[in-house]
C-alpha cells in the first residue's frame, strides 16, 4: 500500500463517537442566516479567549480556562488544532500559550523513535495518529460543551516566518516520511506542497470524524492564510474534504473562512462556507460589505491597539450593533499557570485582556440577548442628530425594537425618528450592565428628542415598543 493510501485508510478507520449533547451543531439561524442557532436559541457569539494554544500546550489547564468563561457568560474560544506552534517570544507575546515548553507539544500526528524534532523529543511519523492528543481533544470540548462554549476549531495556520516552519511536524527535518521538503510559502497551495497534500486531507478528515458528535462545534480552514502563501485552491479544497468527510456522519458542521484583516467583499464564497471571519475589523465595514451573501460575519481576533480595554469595548460593541454574529477578543490574561485569565502581562503585549474586560463582554452578550435579533437589522434612519464629540450604532426591528451604541463623550440629546407610539426606553452602563437611565416616551410627533444620561466614554441604548 503506498503512502497517501495509507493514510487515506488510517483517517476513516476510526468512526465517530456517540453524540455528546442532544442537540444538532450549533447552525445558521433559519430565520436570519446572519445569526446562529444553538441547543435551540437564537445565538450570538462573544468571547474573549485565550491564544489557541489550549489543546497542543500540554501545560495548559483547558478545565480551569472553561470555569471563567462560564463565570463571565461568554460563549465562544479559538484553539488550533495542533499542526502548527510558534517559537518561544513570537509576536512579542509573553507566555504564548501557542509556543510550548521543549518536550510540551502535543499534535494528531505520534512520534516516532527517531530523535530530531527541533523543540525537543523525537521526530514525527506523519501516517500515525497520536492516541493521547485525540483523547485530550475531545476532553476539551466536553469541558466547552459544558461550560456552553462554542469552539472554533482552527485546522492550519500559515507560517509567518521560517522561525514557524522550523518547528512545524510537517517540514522535512522534523518528520520521518520523507515528504515537507518546500519553503513555508508552499505548503498550502496544490501543486507546490512536497508531497504535504495527502497529510494535510487525512489529518482532516481525522479531526473531523473524530469530533462529529460534538454539537458546539464549527471548522475554520486556515487562520490568517491572507500571509504565508496560503492559496483559495487549496483552502477549497480543505472545504470540500471537510464536507465530503461528514457527508457520511451523523452531523454537519458549519466551516468558516478568515478572509482579511479589516474589510474586505467577497462575492463568489465556496457553497460549504457558512461563516466569514475578520481580524482587527474595525470600522466593522466587512458586515455591511457581505450582507449581500446572509452569511455569519465575525470578528474573531482583535490586538494592536495596545492594552487598555476601550478600543476592544468599542470594537466590539460597533460590531455586533452593525449587525456582526460573532465577535472574539484575543486575550492575553489566559496563560499556562494562570488559566483563570490572572496573568499580568507587560504593556509591551500586541492587546489586551482581563477579568474586568471579560465583564464588560458579559455586558454585551447579555444586552443583545435581550432583544429578539433574529428581527432586526443595522438601521441608518432612526437617529437624525446626534451631539457633537459622539457616534452611534443602531440595529432595529422599525416601530418595535431598538438596540443603539453610542460612542464618545458628549451631552445634549438625540434626535430620533420614530413611528408614533409608546416607548420604553432604557440607558445601560457598558462597563457594568447596570441602568444609568430608565423612562417612558409617549411619541406622537415626527421627532423624538431623548437626553443622554451621564456616561464616560460609551453608553448602550434600548427602545422598545409598549408601556
Amino acid at each position: 500500500m503506498n503512502v497517501p493510501m495509507a493514510i487515506a485508510a488510517l483517517s476513516v478507520a476510526v468512526g465517530a463517537e456517540p453524540a455528546f449533547a442532544a442537540s444538532r451543531p450549533i447552525a445558521l439561524h433559519p430565520d436570519n442566516p446572519r445569526c446562529f442557532m444553538f441547543r435551540g436559541k437564537p445565538t450570538v457569539i462573544v468571547g474573549s479567549g485565550e491564544h489557541y494554544g489550549a489543546v497542543l500546550n500540554l501545560d495548559f489547564d483547558y478545565a480551569r480556562y472553561f470555569a471563567e468563561l462560564a463565570r463571565c457568560s461568554l460563549n465562544h474560544t479559538r484553539t488550533f488544532s495542533g499542526v502548527y506552534c510558534e517559537p518561544y517570544g513570537a509576536f512579542n507575546i509573553a507566555r504564548n500559550t501557542l509556543a510550548p515548553a521543549p518536550n510540551r507539544y502535543i499534535t494528531p500526528w505520534a512520534r516516532s523513535n527517531q530523535p530530531g524534532y527541533a523543540n525537543g523529543g523525537n521526530r514525527f511519523d506523519l501516517t500515525r495518529w497520536d492516541p493521547a492528543y485525540f483523547a485530550r481533544l475531545k476532553d476539551f470540548m466536553r469541558h466547552a460543551s459544558r461550560s456552553g462554549v462554542v469552539v472554533e476549531m482552527n485546522l492550519f495556520c500559515p507560517f509567518y516566518g521560517d522561525e514557524m516552519w522550523r518547528l512545524s511536524p510537517m517540514n522535512a527535518a522534523n518528520n520521518v516520511n520523507g515528504v515537507g521538503k518546500v519553503g513555508r510559502t508552499d505548503v498550502y497551495t496544490l501543486d507546490r506542497n512536497g508531497g504535504l497534500l495527502p497529510y494535510h486531507e487525512a489529518v482532516v478528515r481525522k479531526i473531523v470524524t473524530e469530533l462529529n458528535g460534538f454539537d458546539n462545534l464549527y471548522y475554520e480552514v486556515c487562520n490568517e492564510p491572507y500571509f504565508g502563501g496560503v492559496t483559495m485552491e487549496w483552502q477549497h479544497r480543505i472545504v470540500d474534504v471537510i464536507v465530503e468527510t461528514e457527508r457520511a456522519l451523523s452531523n454537519k458542521h458549519l466551516i468558516s473562512l478568515n478572509v482579511a484583516n479589516g474589510s474586505a467583499r467577497v462575492e463568489k464564497p465556496h457553497p460549504g462556507v457558512s461563516i466569514l471571519n475578520f481580524h482587527y475589523a474595525f470600522p466593522p465595514d466587512a458586515v455591511a460589505a457581505n450582507k449581500h451573501l446572509n452569511l455569519a460575519i465575525g470578528d474573531n481576533e482583535t490586538g494592536f491597539k495596545g492594552t487598555g480595554d476601550t478600543h476592544y469595548r468599542m470594537e466590539a460593541w460597533e460590531f455586533i450593533i452593525a449587525g456582526g454574529a460573532l465577535f472574539s477578543h484575543l486575550d492575553y490574561s489566559f496563560v499556562a499557570g494562570h488559566e483563570d485569565g490572572t496573568f499580568r502581562y507587560p504593556e509591551t503585549q500586541p492587546g489586551g485582556g482581563n477579568a474586568r474586560f471579560r465583564e464588560q463582554m458579559r455586558v454585551l452578550k447579555e444586552f443583545i440577548h435581550s432583544f429578539r435579533f433574529t428581527r432586526m437589522r443595522p438601521d441608518t434612519e432612526t437617529v437624525v442628530g446626534v451631539p457633537t464629540g459622539a457616534r452611534i450604532r443602531v440595529l432595529s426591528e422599525p416601530g418595535r425594537q431598538y438596540a443603539a451604541y453610542l460612542f464618545g463623550k458628549a451631552s445634549g440629546e438625540l434626535k430620533l425618528r420614530l413611528p408614533k407610539g409608546r416607548y420604553r426606553i432604557r440607558w445601560v452602563d457598558t462597563l457594568t450592565g447596570k441602568p444609568l437611565q430608565e423612562l417612558s416616551l409617549d411619541h406622537q410627533s415626527r421627532e423624538a428628542s431623548i437626553a443622554l444620561p451621564s456616561y464616560d466614554e460609551d453608553a448602550a441604548l434600548s427602545i422598545r415598543a409598549g408601556r
